[in-house]
Formats: structure tokens, C-alpha cells, sequence
């Protein structure tokens, strides 16, 4: 497993910072990234690719997937994991050896009590690049710029750590729902309604 962790990596802070791994499954490179949110602004911690030799059977393959997001689970501690949903490969045994890769990533997930949202590649590509029809390299060129990353990231890597980037927008977005929700919810209650008929009378 290769890695790339930046300044503050490790087990996270006190405070409300908000961490996702993103992970890209693939039985021969599978991508992984860790991000985290604090406030608004974006915080890279690691990335990194499993890489499985040529010689190694499927089940090697997928346990080597398996070790490797265990390892990486348990040192940055994610809140949840951001998955790309798949809907086509170039043919069935490509699509199933990806999804016997995405199901090694859900496991290692479950033992860990670490829920798993995924989401569409339009969904991701529009989330970071603002473009749902955006390139493999506009991605990458945009998650160096957000997380200030300099050198080439690899594709896999820049996959999975723009699968956490959605996921932290979501979770931004849902925030700020919820707060308008309760903003809404305390003006129209029926004491403060009473409150501003009485103030009107």
C-alpha cells in the first residue's frame, strides 16, 4: 500500500471537524483519501493506492484490498465512507471483479461501525468540479487546488478523495438545511404567533 499523508494525519482532533474516507475499488489499484471539513474549509490528511501484483489470484487480491482499508481505518478514523455507485464495466467479469473490490470495502466498513454513502459520478464530478461530464483530469487538477496538494496525484488516489469531498458537501448542505428548517420551525410556532398577533392588537 502506498500513502501520502499530510501535516495533522492520525487519529482526529477534538472540535466539530467532520472526516471522510473516499475510497475508489479496483481489484488491481484500488484509490483511497482522507478528508476532513472544519467549518468550510477542506483539510487533506492522506491518500494512497493498494496495489495488487499480477501474480495474486482474486482472493489475494481482495484481501490485500481488505488489509489495506483496515489499516487505513483504523489509523485516521473516519466518520463514514464515500463510495462511487458503478452502473456499467466494460463486461460482466469486469463487473464482477469490481464488485467483489467494492464489496471488500463495504466489510471493512461494517466491522468497523463506519457507515458507507456512495454516490453517482456525476454527483462527485459535479460536487468538486462543479461539471457532472468533467474529465479524469479535471477532477484531479481540481482536488489539487481544493486541498492545496502539489505534484501529480494518481488517478485512483484523486477518485477517492474526490468521492470524500462530495460526501463532506453533502453533509454541508444537510447542515445548513436543517438549521433553516429549525429557523422556520421557531417562527412559526404557535407561541410566537399568539406573540405577534398580540404585539399587532
Amino acid at each position: 500500500m502506498t500513502a501520502r499523508p499530510s501535516r495533522g494525519a492520525g487519529a482526529k482532533p477534538g472540535g466539530s471537524a467532520q472526516r471522510i474516507l473516499g475510497v475508489d475499488p479496483g481489484t488491481v489499484v484500488t484509490g483511497w483519501g482522507v478528508v476532513e471539513m472544519l467549518g468550510s474549509s477542506l483539510r487533506h490528511l492522506a491518500h494512497g493506492t493498494i496495489g495488487s501484483s499480477a501474480n495474486l489470484g482474486q482472493g489475494g487480491r481482495l484481501r490485500r484490498i481488505y488489509r489495506g482499508l483496515q489499516e487505513v481505518i483504523e489509523q485516521y478514523k473516519p466518520e463514514r465512507v464515500s463510495l462511487e455507485k458503478v452502473f456499467f464495466a466494460r463486461n460482466a467479469q469486469s463487473a464482477l471483479k469490481l464488485g467483489q473490490a467494492r464489496g471488500v470495502a463495504l466489510l471493512a466498513a461494517a466491522e468497523n461501525g463506519v457507515s458507507v454513502y456512495e454516490y453517482t459520478s456525476a454527483e462527485i464530478k459535479q460536487a468538486v468540479v462543479g461539471y457532472g461530464q468533467a474529465s479524469k483530469e479535471q477532477v484531479a487538477m481540481m482536488i489539487g487546488s481544493l486541498l492545496h496538494l502539489s505534484g501529480k496525484i494518481p488517478a485512483d488516489a484523486a477518485d477517492a478523495l474526490a468521492a470524500a469531498i462530495c460526501c463532506l458537501h453533502e453533509r454541508a448542505f444537510q447542515t445548513r438545511v436543517m438549521a433553516a428548517r429549525a429557523v422556520y420551525a421557531s417562527a412559526e410556532s404557535p407561541g410566537k404567533t399568539r406573540g405577534l398577533k398580540a404585539a399587532r392588537e
